[in-house]
């Protein structure tokens, strides 16, 4: 779908009905942001009781078991066309592998690098719609303000490399398939991630469900993880179906440069890691680029 079109905007499920409306798309994607972070945070401390891929099962586990009486869906493939069932297999699919190269590699390299490495590919979705001057000035605003904020360092670590790569590669594919489903008017937004986040569970489940057994003989740790699930890929991805039904995919990509800064703002009050000077300046060219903005359909 291409990223002027004028698409339908799919009506969310019931459960979520006039949520998408309610507030604008960018207080959706705050909400989705900060939650972005916070979930990684905490599953980290988790990695030497579930292991990584145990944890990775465990968070889309939960958000499985979560949507499943919300969105139900079995009905959502039962009634659509065989083009949207292969875009929620191949949604679902990228989910699953995503997570787990995500968690692979934040258990080998630091999360400044795996975040760098994540937003190159983001950039590129974001540069195909930017197409006016304006924009493209604000790309490069919000760019330097991120390449402020990360620490990138080169480590010589080929698999962790791989799996930060790997999940970089996903990620893109996570914003253009996200953004179908989020638009496509044969399934509802929220009931498409439903039916994917139902895929996801189906491919992982041979793959970390060994390592995820402790937490079942432990409720604090399985509270945990299920705490986990929830900020990493509840309310993250509704977050993101509810901004991207009203942004223009480019626009989407081009805000995702604001992770970092969320990441700062956390560090500052979780773990309270006081940013130095030029990292208030990065956060402060990310802001400018941001809002600089102008979304695509109304240039």
């Amino acid at each position: 779908m291409d990223d002027q079109t004028q698409a339908p905007v799919s009506r969310p499920a019931p459960a979520f009905d006039g949520l998408a409306t309610r507030l604008p798309p960018h207080v959706w994607f705050g909400v989705s942001a900060v939650f972005h972070y916070l979930g990684p945070a905490f599953a980290v401390l988790l990695f030497s009781h579930v292991g990584v891929l145990g944890m990775a099962w465990l968070r889309i586990a939960t958000a499985a078991l979560i949507f499943a009486p919300l969105t139900r869906p079995w009905r959502s493939f039962a009634r659509a066309d065989p083009p949207t069932r292969l875009l929620l297999l191949a949604f679902g699919a990228c989910l699953a592998v995503m997570n787990c190269s995500f968690y692979l590699a934040l258990a080998r390299l630091p999360i400044s690098l795996v975040a760098a490495i994540e937003f190159v590919g983001t950039i590129g979705v974001a540069l195909i719609g930017l197409r006016s001057a304006r924009n493209l000035v604000a790309l490069a605003v919000a760019v330097t303000g991120t390449l402020l904020l990360i620490d990138v360092k080169w480590y010589s670590d080929p698999v962790g490399l791989f799996w930060a790569f790997l999940n970089g590669a996903l990620f893109v594919g996570y914003i253009v398939l996200g953004h179908r489903v989020a638009r496509s008017g044969a399934v509802d937004g929220i009931a498409g991630l439903g039916a994917a986040m139902a895929v996801a569970f189906i491919v992982v489940l041979p793959i970390g469900f060994s390592d995820a057994l402790p937490a079942f003989f432990s409720p604090p740790l399985l509270i945990a993880a299920i705490g986990v699930g929830i900020c990493s890929s509840v309310i993250p991805y509704i977050c993101d179906q509810l901004a991207m039904s009203r942004l223009p995919r480019s626009s989407f990509a081009l805000m995702l440069s604001l992770l970092p800064v969320t990441a700062t703002l956390i560090g500052v009050i979780v773990l309270r890691q006081i940013p130095s000077l030029g990292d208030c300046l990065g956060i402060a060219l990310v802001v400018a680029g941001v809002a600089f903005h102008k979304p695509p359909s109304s240039d």
